[in-house]
């Protein structure tokens, strides 16, 4: 089935440029001024070089799907059309192809296949598995905290989901695949419509998985002639969490953010004063898990189950992650990979 869905594309971070229009607008491609993401597209290397890494990633998809409109983008290279969250800097570009007999992987794309249909969306002229597809297909090859934040984005209306769990999990039992199916569950039996960021999502599962009792989510409070809504709100203690990151306050107008951090100080100060200790963390101290933690221990909150240890250690699988820093794209060789999507 072929989807056509009506919303903008997630823009590349960086601007491209093929060689031909280089040559065109009498701009000279050097090594000192550009950097290749593809045979024959590049960027800007400064700009290039300021970005996240995530960012780094996008603008790779972006470059591939310029060269190549014929292929059909799938798992972590759907999820940047689609504008979910991508942690890090994963290692391959990742295309669906229904008709290969087995998954293979040439220089830094890796070409799937699967004896389940996978739904084609095409994104402002961009062929991508669905939404639908995508988030159960990440679901399954993720690690959980990832995965969580996936499925969060794609049932969570804030942030521009449009699915629910149900949805999800009827996807999963129509595929005949087995692998990756219990991450799955465990995924979709925690995925919360009401997590408004990735921070939120991960920072959850760090939550659980070091012992402290479930918080409710974007709980309201009403002091003072004011709405205050919070992160977190733990009710055995009143302690309220609030997982920053994602560029809360990272906006162009510098007056503006200026306010936003104002406001924030005032809404955190008349929390306190009405008996809510606040714990505040950004997304880099939840993957370290030790600086969240200690936020919520000197908020007052204490581990009411025993620590997971296995959970935690998932946090530094970094197998689909990129470990060269260099920009292009790596020399060609072909391997075969493992058989299907997940």
């Amino acid at each position: 089935m072929l989807l056509l869905i009506e919303r903008a594309i997630v823009a590349s971070p960086v601007p491209l440029i093929t060689r031909s229009e280089a040559r065109m607008l009498g701009i000279t491609l050097r090594a000192s001024t550009h950097v290749r993401l593809r045979r024959g597209i590049y960027a800007p290397k400064q700009a290039f070089l300021r970005l996240k890494a995530w960012q780094r990633y996008a603008a790779r998809v972006h470059a591939f799907a310029r060269s190549r409109p014929d292929a059909v983008l799938c798992l972590e290279s759907a999820a940047v059309l689609h504008g979910m969250p991508v942690f890090g800097h994963p290692r391959d570009i990742h295309v669906f192809d229904p008709d290969l007999k087995t998954s293979q992987r040439s220089g830094d794309v890796c070409v799937h296949t699967s004896a389940d249909p996978r739904e084609i969306a095409v994104v402002a002229g961009v062929r991508v598995t669905s939404l639908l597809d995508t988030a159960a297909d990440l679901a399954r090859a993720l690690q959980p905290a990832r995965a969580l934040a996936v499925v969060d984005s794609a049932i969570s209306p804030a942030q521009g989901g449009s699915l629910s769990v149900s949805d999800i999990m009827a996807r999963s039992r129509s595929q005949n695949g087995s692998r990756g199916r219990a991450m799955l569950r465990w995924v979709c039996e925690r995925a919360e419509p009401r997590a408004e960021s990735p921070s939120e999502s991960v920072s959850r599962a760090i939550i659980e998985w070091s012992g402290f009792e479930e918080p409710e989510l974007q709980r309201e409070f009403h002091y003072d002639g004011s709405d205050d809504r919070v992160d977190f709100h733990f009710p055995s203690t009143g302690v309220v969490g609030e997982a920053d990151g994602w560029g809360k306050y990272h906006l162009d107008d510098a007056d503006e953010a200026a306010e936003r951090l104002r406001a924030e100080k005032r809404r955190e100060n008349r929390l306190r004063r009405h008996g809510h200790p606040v714990a505040r963390w950004e997304l880099a101290d939840a993957w370290k898990v030790d600086p969240l933690v200690g936020a919520l221990r000197a908020a007052g909150l204490r581990p009411q189950h025993p620590v997971q240890p296995e959970m935690l250690a998932s946090l530094s699988d970094r197998r689909r992650d990129r470990l060269p820093s260099h920009p292009s794209s790596p020399r060609e060789t072909s391997v075969r990979a493992r058989d299907g999507v997940h």
